[in-house]
């Protein structure tokens, strides 16, 4: 009798897991705003966001209306695979999507959506959770497709992966740029099918020369990853200005902001060329950091980049990294726009004065 009863629970507890697993969770109604547009004098100023997984409606909403306000048209945000389906391949949790990209799209802003994060069913059991090795390519492009067709009207690009030149990015494995390229082939003919209007985002290197056990160069692995047949509409661009005024001239061996021109160069001399979007750039002015610049400069050359965007006819759009950083108490909370209660720094001014100056006194 013990034995009947506890195959009994065991077949319930079996039961209600499986409908876990097929049956939506119900979320509650979202709080949207009229819609709203982007005045701006540049439709190519963009924002890296970080503010995915904030449940908070009200002040998701408070900071995208704040970013439309500085006058960006474009944000990135990151939208982890493993959020989505933490549970398994059949299973969606999209709450969290759902909520950034309509009050993102209320406020007549552009997405770029940055798709990885590996959930803990996809690699190897005390794998990082950037390990995806080959098996499950065909899974993260199911994912990457359902993404795709979910917000077909309302997410403009979809980044494949994020820095795959690092080994921290690339799963603490050595880079890979033929593995990579396969990735990419195996993600951009389901996501064309479910949204031929998407974008397909593929790159957005760290910037630099090889440094072994941490990054291969990104000029090396672009050429490789091209030459292996990588599939992609545009191509990613992490435009750091490091201690470099934004208008320096860009050489190969030199991490600035015109290193957007090297990337193009690049892509012309494999015979490649792509239109471009910088994902990830900008400059950082932490008193403490030695590889900060001075609060003026990093107005200055920040607004200049901005402006140096309006004549890169293959530039489709500039988003700085990054908006707002939770405090870290590290030289990462100054390369952002607003303090992580959402108080505008003096940057964001800075630039809604370029890009909206009618609001300026």
């Amino acid at each position: 009798m013990k034995y009947l009863l506890r195959l009994v629970f065991v077949s319930l507890l079996l039961t209600g897991a499986a409908i876990q697993l097929v049956i939506p969770r119900t979320t509650p109604p979202m709080h949207l705003p009229a819609q709203a547009r982007v005045e701006t004098r540049n439709p190519k100023v963009g924002v890296h966001l970080r503010l995915t997984g904030t449940d908070n409606e009200a002040e998701l909403a408070a900071q995208l209306n704040a970013v439309r306000e500085m006058g960006a048209t474009y944000v990135v945000d990151l939208f982890p695979w493993a959020y989505v389906q933490p549970r398994g391949p059949q299973s969606f949790e999209w709450r969290g999507a759902d909520l950034l990209i309509a009050h993102a799209h209320r406020q007549g802003l552009k997405v770029v959506a940055r798709l990885d994060i590996v959930p803990a069913w996809a690699r190897p059991s005390k794998s990082s959770d950037r390990y995806l090795d080959p098996d499950h390519y065909d899974d993260y492009a199911r994912y990457v497709a359902a993404f795709a067709k979910r917000y077909r009207g309302t997410v403009e690009s979809i980044q494949i992966w994020n820095e795959p030149n690092l080994h921290f990015e690339w799963g603490g494995r050595e880079p890979d740029p033929v593995a990579y390229a396969a990735l990419t082939r195996a993600v951009a003919p389901l996501v064309r099918a479910a949204n031929p209007e998407v974008q397909i985002i593929a790159g957005s290197f760290s910037p630099g020369y090889a440094i072994p056990g941490t990054r291969a160069g990104d000029i090396e692995y672009l050429e490789a990853m091209m030459e292996a047949g990588a599939d992609f509409d545009l191509l990613g661009v992490h435009a750091y200005g490091a201690r470099a005024p934004a208008d320096e001239e860009p050489h190969p061996d030199r991490v600035n902001f015109r290193r957007v021109e090297v990337y193009r160069d690049t892509l012309r001399r494999v015979g490649a060329p792509r239109r471009i979007i910088v994902t990830e750039g900008g400059w950082n002015d932490h008193p403490r950091w030695a590889g900060a610049v001075t609060p003026a400069q990093r107005l200055q050359w920040t607004v200049q980049a901005y402006r140096m965007s309006e004549e890169w006819d293959d530039v489709v759009a500039v988003c700085l990294w990054q908006w707002q950083q939770p405090r870290t108490h590290s030289y990462y909370d100054n390369y952002t726009f607003v303090a992580p209660d959402g108080t505008p720094k003096a940057i964001y001014y800075a630039v809604q004065a370029y890009a909206r100056p009618a609001l300026q006194p």
